[in-house]
């Protein structure tokens, strides 16, 4: 028996798009019997971005047999829609993971995009936060942009501005991608495909309009789905990723993964400090002070009551 290296492309349940590493050919696999999910409890055993070895089943029929799953270099999870106690797997071996937001229609909220950096910090993997829809925004709007960028830049996140039907910085991002897997996420509505489609035009992913009645979009995107942009530079464009991240995560955990709150590690009076309401507390003393952000904190109150700040 002849097995294959491949990439998975696409997940449609019980199918998978996976591509021949030798020669790009893309064939329609299934899984072989019951796999384990690695020790992970989660409803599928194989992700977008995993390596596999398969077998070439019917070469008529263009059908091919999953073997193994290949050790993976990291994973992102979202929370389950179906199974409460399980969670779903969205990503597989990524290299950065960039968040689409816009400041107006629709606006991204603050605590979604703080969300999204705690998830991904749990996933250990890079963080990028486009600012889109630049020609919606007035100076005032502008000015606020510019802050928030100034505050990412700050905790080590990489930030830029894009107007897609303009093409601004549309290059500066093909440039960020270059050689690289990235998992694209964002609210529907603010041009994730859009601006994918202005990356790569001969993709055409579909895009739909934002509704104005509810100033939100609609998913256009129900399966994560890889794209190979040009050699060696892959997008996952995954679906509403408003469940991403928080799945059993632990609220004494969630200041490990807020850079400004870890740096003050070890430096609160009590060791197990949830930088709440205990006295000595160096984290609080820093918000106080105006070394951590006013809106970062609020984020992190919110996530340890177990709040929803992701609008």
């Amino acid at each position: 028996m002849v097995l294959e290296k491949g990439l998975v492309l696409r997940s449609t349940g019980s199918w998978y798009e996976v591509r021949d590493v030798r020669d790009a050919h893309i064939w329609q696999c299934r899984l072989k019997g019951k796999f384990k999910n690695l020790g992970l409890k989660v409803t599928n055993p194989l992700a977008v971005g995993d390596y596999v070895r398969f077998e070439v089943e019917n070469e008529t029929e263009n059908f091919g047999i999953i073997h193994e799953i290949l050790p993976r270099e990291n994973y992102v999870v979202r929370s389950s829609v179906h199974k409460t106690a399980h969670a779903h797997l969205l990503a597989a071996n990524v290299d950065q993971a960039i968040l689409i937001a816009t400041l107006i229609f629709p606006r991204t909220s603050l605590g979604f995009i703080d969300r999204f950096l705690v998830a991904i910090e749990s996933f250990r993997i890079p963080g990028v936060i486009v600012f889109n829809k630049q020609d919606l925004l007035n100076e005032e709007i502008k000015e606020f942009q510019d802050q928030l960028m100034e505050l990412y830049e700050g905790l080590g996140y990489t930030c830029m501005a894009t107007d897609a039907l303009h093409n601004e910085g549309i290059q500066e991002l093909k440039d960020l991608l270059k050689g690289k897997v990235s998992l694209f996420s964002g609210h529907s509505g603010v041009g994730k495909s859009t601006l994918v489609n202005a990356i790569s035009p001969g993709l055409s992913i579909k895009t739909q309009e934002v509704s104005t009645f509810a100033n939100k979009g609609v998913h256009t995107t129900t399966f994560a789905e890889m794209f190979e942009l040009e050699k060696d530079t892959f997008i996952i464009d995954s679906p509403g990723i408003k469940e991403l991240g928080l799945a059993d995560m632990k609220p004494e955990e969630i200041s490990h993964y807020f850079p400004e709150m870890r740096d003050l590690l070890n430096q609160c009076r009590f060791n197990n400090c949830q930088h709440i309401n205990e006295p000595g507390c160096a984290v609080k003393d820093a918000v106080q002070d105006g070394q951590i952000a006013f809106s970062r904190y609020e984020s992190y109150l919110s996530m340890v009551g177990g709040g929803d700040n992701r609008k």
